[in-house]
């Protein structure tokens, strides 16, 4: 690990072109919104099939994960606010290699995923409006959020606080209906009791092995809470914003996900076929149940705004990102020119790249698309690695250097670092153990070391021109003409 002397911060409010658009209301709901995402509404159902009323532990236990990792990043985005977020601690901790693998790593699990969101939204829309074809939705969706991230950061800003606050609205209406149809009180109810807990196999239906396949099923439900830490350079106030949106995160990962978890098990068999079907999902089956008139099209609407928050958060985050990384030294210089407060080449890019997955989808749905998929599988994973090791280095060096910085502290450093850590590295034995998510974890692996392998060759050649007498990455910075970034 390395004991150098910290760079200049990077990526913070003063010298950085981006504009600060977010108000605190912005950011307050980007980290509320952040954790509700399609993957919470539909994809939960496979975790259910495979954990049974045990997918409430398996929540419970990846939640605590997440909650680790999201204490780490908010004390090293509270001390250094960036809009590489994990990249820019990554490079700081660890060298350029490590913000490169951890960034671009990061990017393409964003655009992908943008072209992903945009498929499952048109399948929504074309169902509602058959003989229309999906990609032309995807289309509109797409140029619509381009549009939207071109303008302004405040507009990026207005569209997800209004996505998110009807999600939450949502949720805490379910968990609301839900919770009193247990307790025997909802109109035309009767209170289930402990019934489909026990019942239909118990507790542990399929043993072990399905609370394996539930846990990792659950932990990539989560991704998405990076988010408000990227927002938050271009806030009015970064540090404060940070704090609070870190400091909030355990109640809101209780309520949302191992709530209305609980609420589903015990309201509906987990062995209904409903729960596991991509068509209905988990939330239409229990307000289904519930004799709730309307569940299946309320919910579809539910996650299609969920589905285009995530495009519009994602194609945002990928933008930051680029721009972070070029404003580095490490990208082509055009993507990182900033015009209005608005990296544009970046955020046409990250959109452009999203479309591409799209048209792979259709082009190459045997072979191209399907690895792509693959490639992305446990990215997640990997970033939060990268801000578990970033963070035991710095926190040691800014209680050295600054630690009046340190406004957020992680629990029980450092135990409970290497807590996370050794909780990331199982969640890998278990990937590779399971045939479903072998081959994820193999791609994403392969994808890792190439990046790695070039961030080190990239980070080899920029000490060589220094030594040779060539400027370093910050005087390149200072000298950047106007319109070029500078993170």
């Amino acid at each position: 690990m390395s004991r150098t002397p910290a760079p200049a911060p990077v990526g913070t409010r003063t010298g950085s072109p981006l504009a600060h658009g977010l108000k605190q209301r912005h950011l307050s709901m980007i980290a509320l919104g952040g954790v509700i995402g399609a993957g919470l509404f539909v994809g939960s159902g496979a975790g259910i099939a495979a954990a049974g009323p045990s997918i409430v532990i398996a929540y419970a236990v990846s939640g605590l994960l997440v909650m680790l990792v999201m204490r780490m990043l908010g004390e090293m985005s509270a001390a250094n606010p960036a809009s590489g977020s994990f990249s820019v601690h990554a490079e700081r901790a660890l060298g350029p290699w490590a913000g490169f693998t951890a960034g671009w790593s990061f990017w393409v699990l964003l655009s992908v995923a943008v072209g992903l969101e945009g498929i499952g939204a048109a399948k929504i829309v074309s169902g509602w409006l058959p003989g229309t074809p999906e990609w032309a939705w995807v289309a509109l969706f797409m140029l619509a959020f381009c549009v939207t991230n071109l303008a302004a950061v405040r507009n990026f800003g207005e569209f997800e606080f209004w996505f998110a606050a009807l999600k939450v609205g949502a949720i805490a209406l379910f968990l609301v209906l839900g919770g009193l149809a247990i307790l025997g009180v909802l109109p035309g109810t009767d209170a289930p009791g402990t019934a489909n807990l026990t019942g239909g196999g118990g507790f542990l239906p399929n043993g072990a092995e399905g609370l394996v396949i539930g846990l990792l099923a659950s932990i990539f439900a989560y991704g998405g809470l990076e988010t408000v830490t990227i927002a938050a350079a271009e806030s009015e106030h970064p540090v404060q914003g940070v704090a609070k949106a870190v400091r909030t995160a355990m109640w809101r990962i209780a309520l949302f996900y191992i709530g209305s978890m609980a609420v589903i098990v015990t309201l509906v068999p987990w062995d209904d076929p409903d729960v596991a079907d991509p068509d209905k999902g988990p939330y239409v089956t229990a307000l289904s149940h519930l004799g709730i008139p309307g569940a299946g099209l309320v919910m579809q609407i539910v996650v299609l705004v969920a589905l285009l928050s995530a495009m519009n958060a994602n194609i945002y985050g990928a933008s930051r990102m680029a721009f972070s990384l070029v404003a580095r030294g490490q990208g082509p210089a055009a993507v990182g020119r900033v015009s209005g407060g608005v990296p544009r080449i970046a955020v046409l890019s990250s959109s452009a790249f999203g479309f591409l997955c799209v048209l792979l989808s259709y082009w190459r749905p045997d072979d191209v698309f399907p690895w792509l998929l693959k490639m992305i599988g446990a990215v997640i994973l990997v970033v939060w690695l990268f801000i578990a090791v970033s963070q035991l280095v710095l926190r040691r060096r800014t209680e050295r250097e600054a630690p009046e910085k340190l406004v957020v502290r992680m629990w029980l450093f450092p135990a409970l670092t290497w807590v996370a850590i050794a909780g990331m590295l199982a969640v890998f034995v278990l990937m590779l153990r399971e045939p479903g998510t072998r081959d994820q974890l193999m791609a994403t692996g392969a994808m890792t070391l190439v990046l790695a392998a070039s961030g080190a060759v990239l980070q080899r050649r920029r000490k060589s021109g220094r030594a040779g007498g060539g400027s370093d990455a910050s005087a390149e910075r200072e000298s950047a003409p106007a319109g070029t970034a500078a993170d």
